[in-house]
């Protein structure tokens, strides 16, 4: 005992001898993880310990810099940096069984022979079907160094016995660009969902897509768009804008401040352009937006972005983690700062900003929207623009809930939709293809009948999703074009299933209407004072 007592004063004079001394916050912080080390009751994971330190000291500073460990990291750099390591499918997990909705042009299944339909059931002498297994524990299988084999047992509908493949991974190309059509006789429309490495370079390939076919106005769909790289969004920008005009510019206490201006002159210098932008539009989304706002280079449609004006520097680690820190604010070209405000270390009022904004009606209001007006800017044309809270669109288009249902929802949060589509492409195919031999024939001719209602109906009961008459007809519009679109997509590619569903999208029909509305777009580039 007296032992022990002695152990614990000498401990204890160290602490306090310690203590006495002036200590560095960097010094504390290595003191108080020796002691845990060194002297906690219990053995512990001192490298999460360390994590959890980094992680509790970030959130006290802004809501957006954040620490990954090597797997996090790896998931979110992963999508920017324009392809990874894999097979080369689009697959989903229908009933427990990995289908392949379709394989990439070119990639390593396609060479081997694998085709749209086929369930993988094994990969690598590892049992997928019937395991229950996430979609993420199937990528881990299915993803891996370049050049590295993956042996497969695949079923496919017509041959009795299961077939064998070995496919050699190799660099799979991960698009940001979503839908690239004609929307309207010289109205071409383009769908962005990220900004990446390779976006500026998809965007600028889709121009020319659509000018040889005779665009001469542009719809730039950024809903949902979270952002990305700074830079995609500046070679997006140049593509719209002049010569030396600004896109960007960037202030922080430690670190230069930034100017990023138009190197050319675009692509796209003239003709209408319109901007789809909503509540999930965010960061990179927003610099573009700004950027075509203030130059009165374009109208904005839709409902108020995000706001996030933080600028995140990468800092990793030698074990993959990183750490993403705001250095900066990035400024719009008219001196707007679009970050919504925040409180240090209390970000629960700001990850629930979307869901105050509907509660609040300003999702389907515009007199209900919150504006900064001590935030007040000009554009190049004397138009007021105000910061301090996302981009406000120059035409507001209230959040669509006409077709919204319990019932609908619960469909698709079962599986069942997708469990439909699937098997219905899976059975008629072959049919598919003879009658529709191109996107646009589908689009023009297929049409979703009651006997595939009537199916999907029967598919949400036995997964447990009881039919509900009213609710059906509140929403059957929505599922139906729903419907058709998956099933292009699963024929044709991704763009097909924007091309069917924007048929009902309240923002794309008013950024369609718009563009096509000479007088009308001009009037709302012009200052209010000026139009009156």
């Amino acid at each position: 005992m007296r032992k022990t007592l002695t152990t614990m004063a000498v401990i204890l004079c160290g602490v306090c001898a310690v203590m006495a001394q002036q200590l560095t916050p960097d010094t504390k912080l290595r003191y108080a993880n020796n002691i845990i080390g060194r002297y906690y009751v219990d053995s512990i994971d001192q490298n999460h310990v360390v994590e959890e330190a980094i992680v509790a000291m970030l959130k006290t500073l802004d809501p957006h810099s954040q620490y990954s460990n090597p797997e996090e990291t790896r998931e979110l750099t992963e999508p920017l940096e324009g392809n990874f390591s894999g097979i080369g499918i689009q697959f989903n997990m229908a009933t427990d069984t990995l289908y392949v909705i379709q394989t990439v042009s070119g990639g390593p299944s396609e060479k081997v022979g694998i085709l749209a339909g086929d369930r993988i059931v094994e990969a690598n002498d590892t049992l997928i079907a019937g395991v229950k297994m996430k979609n993420s524990q199937v990528m881990k299988l299915l993803r891996g160094p370049k050049g590295t084999k993956v042996k497969l047992k695949v079923l496919r509908k017509g041959v009795s016995e299961p077939l064998d493949f070995v496919v050699v991974r190799d660099d799979i190309p991960i698009y940001s660009v979503d839908a690239v059509y004609m929307a309207a006789p010289e109205v071409g429309y383009i769908k962005v969902n990220r900004f990446a490495e390779g976006t500026g370079e998809e965007v600028y390939e889709a121009l020319k897509k659509l000018k040889k076919k005779g665009m001469k106005h542009l719809i730039l769909d950024l809903d949902d768009n979270g952002g990305g790289y700074l830079n995609a969004a500046v070679e997006i920008a140049e593509m719209l804008l002049d010569k030396d005009d600004l896109i960007v510019y960037t202030k922080g206490d430690r670190v230069p401040d930034g100017r990023f201006n138009s190197r050319i002159s675009g692509v796209m210098p003239d003709g209408r352009v319109v901007v789809m932008v909503n509540q999930y539009s965010a960061s990179a989304s927003e610099i573009l937006s700004g950027a075509v706002q203030d130059h009165d280079r374009g109208v904005i449609v839709g409902r108020r972005t995000f706001g996030k004006g933080l600028v995140q520097r990468p800092f990793p680690f030698p074990d993959g983690s990183m750490i993403r820190l705001t250095v900066a604010r990035y400024y719009t070209p008219s001196g707007r700062c679009i970050q919504k405000p925040y409180s240090d270390g209390d970000d629960s009022n700001y990850a629930e900003d979307i869901l105050h904004r509907y509660r609040s009606g300003e999702l389907s209001n515009a007199d209900s929207v919150h504006i900064n007006k001590a935030e007040k800017f000009t554009t190049d044309n004397g138009r007021v623009v105000y910061g301090g809270g996302g981009i406000m669109p120059d035409r507001f288009v209230p959040i669509d809930t006409t077709y919204y249902s319990d019932y609908y929802r619960d469909l698709v949060a079962k599986g069942a939709v997708n469990r439909f589509c699937m098997e219905y492409v899976d059975k008629h195919r072959s049919h598919l293809k003879k009658n529709y031999r191109n996107e646009e024939a589908f689009v023009a001719g297929f049409e979703v009948t009651d006997e595939m209602m009537d199916r999907l109906k029967d598919i949400g009961e036995k997964e447990g999703v009881e039919f509900n008459a009213a609710e059906y007809e509140r929403s059957e519009p929505q599922m139906r074009l729903s419907i058709k679109g998956l099933i292009g997509r699963d024929l044709f590619e991704q763009s097909t299933y924007h091309r069917v569903v924007n048929a009902i999208d309240p923002s794309y029909n008013e950024a369609l209407r718009l563009i096509q509305d000479e007088a009308e777009y001009k009037s709302l580039l012009t200052p209010v004072s000026a139009a009156q």
